[in-house]
């Protein structure tokens, strides 16, 4: 009874981002050139995290991003900064698994949103998805999704998304396979 009721709750959160995610993909047609701000770049990274809080539902400054580069793909990794922080934790592990399902049937909407741009390497990520595997692992603060592929056209494209991601959200991974 209680897995089902997790089950139920957790399929009712997910329509919901969905919903929510949807409504926002959509970039904003009135951008202001002169925002006031005194450092473009600092301005630029509030407001896509301001996006972010929208389209992931959880906290920017509450979880730490980290975008790897692997042989076969990449890794898409989420966490809260603190332990306790069951909440957020479960939120990340609910938008995630979310994120594994949009990107294998080729919905982009929720990064696109963020970063008000189409991300690098989506278009291609788009035309692969038949080739790409993603799936969703919880961690202990969070979770990740990993993203697989043996095709190397869609390996060069995840590798640009994740890369473009690295810079975005300022995470200084490295940008090469380790």
């Amino acid at each position: 009874m209680k897995h089902s009721l997790f089950t139920i709750a957790m399929l009712a959160t997910l329509a919901s981002a969905f919903a929510v995610a949807q409504q926002l993909a959509k970039p904003d047609q009135e951008k202001s050139q002169d925002s006031g701000a005194v450092c473009p770049l600092h301005d630029t990274h509030s407001k896509m995290n301001e996006r972010g809080e929208k389209g992931m539902g959880f906290s920017q400054t509450a979880t730490t991003h980290h975008f790897l580069l692997t042989s076969d793909g990449g890794l898409i990794q989420v966490e809260a900064n603190d332990p306790k922080d069951v909440a957020t934790r479960d939120s990340i592990r609910i938008h995630l698994a979310h994120i594994a399902h949009a990107f294998s049937e080729g919905d982009f909407d929720i990064p696109m949103f963020v970063h008000d741009t189409v991300p690098p390497g989506v278009l291609d990520m788009k035309r692969f998805k038949e080739k790409i595997a993603y799936s969703f692992q919880e961690t202990p603060a969070g979770g990740r999704v990993v993203i697989t592929t043996s095709n190397r056209e869609a390996l060069a494209a995840i590798h640009k998304f994740l890369c473009f991601q690295i810079d975005e959200h300022q995470t200084n991974d490295p940008k090469e396979v380790r």
